[in-house]
């Protein structure tokens, strides 16, 4: 009984393999166990990986933690999702950089990294993890975690039904 039903979420990463589906899987379980109703998705600056499934390791560290990929399939961010989304979310300056250049004028989105929602968090990047080993994404797992249960919190706030 907590929100708004048509507040909405974007995630984006450069490929939309590794961090964003991540992001999108972990809000979107944590927002439902809150009971609160929000649109979640994610996507990718780049379209190199458009139509495909995340990576085996995400999917490997996400699965094994609860997490659902059931209709997780890259896509490049579009127009429309500046005005389709209150909030969208970028893993690291570079996505975010680039999301402000493709932004429309008069889109109503809100720009930010992920990282910043942890109280006392060091880091303002969510790593990527591509280029490593299946440690990095349980590193971002947890990192993505905790920024997700702070959004949840920050939705909770500011959307409670009066």
């Amino acid at each position: 009984m907590t929100t708004k039903s048509d507040y909405s979420v974007l995630f984006v990463c450069l490929g939309n393999i590794c961090r964003s589906p991540l992001a999108e899987a972990v809000f979107h379980s944590k927002a439902r166990q809150a009971g609160l109703s929000v649109s979640v998705d994610s996507a990718g600056i780049i379209n190199y990986h458009a139509g495909k499934r995340p990576d085996p390791r995400t999917l490997e560290v996400g699965q094994s933690n609860g997490y659902s990929f059931e209709n997780s399939y890259a896509r490049q961010v579009e127009a429309t999702d500046f005005t389709r989304f209150d909030h969208i979310f970028a893993m690291d300056k570079n996505n975010l950089e680039a999301l402000k250049a493709l932004q429309p004028k008069g889109s109503h989105a809100q720009l930010q990294l992920f990282l910043p929602l942890i109280q006392d968090c060091h880091k303002t990047e969510v790593p990527d993890p591509y280029y490593g080993g299946v440690q990095g994404f349980r590193q971002i797992l947890q990192l993505i975690e905790q920024a997700s249960d702070a959004l949840v919190e920050l939705i909770k706030r500011t959307s409670s039904v009066k």
